[in-house]
């Protein structure tokens, strides 16, 4: 004899949510994301202050990497977790720029809320955002100057990168000691590109200025005491 009771897929604990419910519930999300980090965005942003919980508990960290923020933090909503996993790509394949794709997804959800209020198709706002990257793209190639030719003017381009991508950083009072660092470091790689060819020593005392590049290799011995 066939039950004609409904049959339950999820877990007793697990909850489903539908149509106008769970995409408010995804726009929040990710929009909330983006606000968290959206105030350490820039050389004006300012610091969030991380106090941990449970094995950790009592522990300060000052920090305004988004990267670091967005992984800190706990989150169930599954919208904000792409946005974490996002930034967890970006700090893995660039090395900067988590702030700002976390903020510029977010925001471009908050626009796409208020279209879908309008009653605007999502595939046809997706298909507008897949213009606008066409569009985007082929104006920063127009703007592009390829300087690999002149070597001062390479060297003074990838300065000037080093200096904006310090600018947000902790080091920004130090930020043309080492910006001179790392430029001279990466070109020491002649364009290969491998980064674990640079190696960092950390050493307490001194200050930040006390900070070199040296050739060849560094090791960090201590004397023996017989």
């Amino acid at each position: 004899m066939v039950s004609l009771n409904p049959v339950r897929v999820l877990k007793q604990e697990a909850e489903e949510e539908k149509g106008e419910i769970a995409r408010l519930s995804s726009f929040i999300g990710a929009i909330a994301i983006g606000d968290l980090v959206k105030s350490t965005l820039g050389p004006k942003g300012m610091d969030k202050i991380l106090v941990s919980y449970g094995r950790n508990a009592g522990s300060v960290e000052v920090t305004n990497d988004g990267a670091t923020i967005l992984k800190s933090i706990g989150i169930d909503n599954p919208a904000a977790k792409i946005l974490v996993n996002m930034s967890k790509v970006q700090d893995d394949e660039v090395g900067d720029g988590t702030t700002s794709v976390t903020v510029l997804a977010s925001e471009l959800l908050r626009e796409a809320e208020r279209m879908i209020d309008q009653k605007i198709h999502p595939q046809t706002i997706i298909g507008g955002w897949r213009k606008a990257v066409e569009v985007a793209r082929s104006a920063l190639l127009q703007a592009t100057r390829d300087n690999s030719s002149n070597i001062e003017a390479f060297r003074e381009d990838l300065m000037n990168i080093a200096r904006t991508t310090l600018s947000s950083k902790i080091l920004s009072q130090h930020k043309e000691h080492f910006s001179k660092l790392a430029v001279d470091a990466v070109l020491r790689l002649k364009g290969s590109g491998d980064l674990a060819a640079i190696q960092i020593i950390k050493k307490t005392g001194g200050t930040l200025d006390d900070s070199f590049l040296d050739n060849g290799f560094l090791l960090d011995k201590k004397p023996g005491v017989h």
